[in-house]
């Protein structure tokens, strides 16, 4: 499924500077683009259609999909670069339902990931896909070593 990224631009009083860029939402099945979109101007925030990426899901990351559903709002995860410019919004990079994969992308300093609310659409897909391909792993403990004494 495709997600259009919406981020939100204002302004702040800051030196090094001029603009604040955040996540807000995602538009599934969104047309891609070659160019950000001014979608809707709300007194000093504007909203911006960034970027259409592909929201894969795979088999082995539905224990994170499982989670990420369980919660009282769940949530799709943006990772964003910084823009070439500093008038240019961050890059959108990959967009993930799994928040352990999410978790991946927030280490290098360069990037960040946010999290917005995910559309009942998508809820519908992780939840269908889940269903379909999700195997629980039993639980084996490992057996302590002894302690060598020497």
């Amino acid at each position: 499924m495709a997600l259009g990224v919406v981020l939100e631009r204002r302004p702040i009083d800051h030196p090094w500077a001029v603009w604040s860029w955040r996540a807000v939402t995602v538009i599934p099945g969104a047309a891609p683009l070659t160019r950000p979109r001014e979608m809707r101007r709300d007194g000093e925030a504007t909203l911006y259609h960034v970027a259409t990426l592909p929201l894969g899901l795979h088999r082995k990351e539905t224990e994170g999909y499982r989670v990420n559903l369980s919660q009282t709002l769940p949530k799709v995860f943006i990772g964003l670069r910084p823009g070439e410019a500093e008038d240019q919004p961050p890059l959108p990079f990959v967009v993930t339902a799994c928040p352990y994969e999410a978790e991946d992308y927030d280490v290098d300093s360069d990037e960040r990931v946010e999290a917005v609310a995910m559309p009942p659409e998508v809820t519908a897909l992780v939840g269908h896909f889940i269903d379909r391909h999700h195997v629980d792993q039993p639980f084996i403990k490992r057996k302590r070593k002894g302690a060598r004494h020497g």
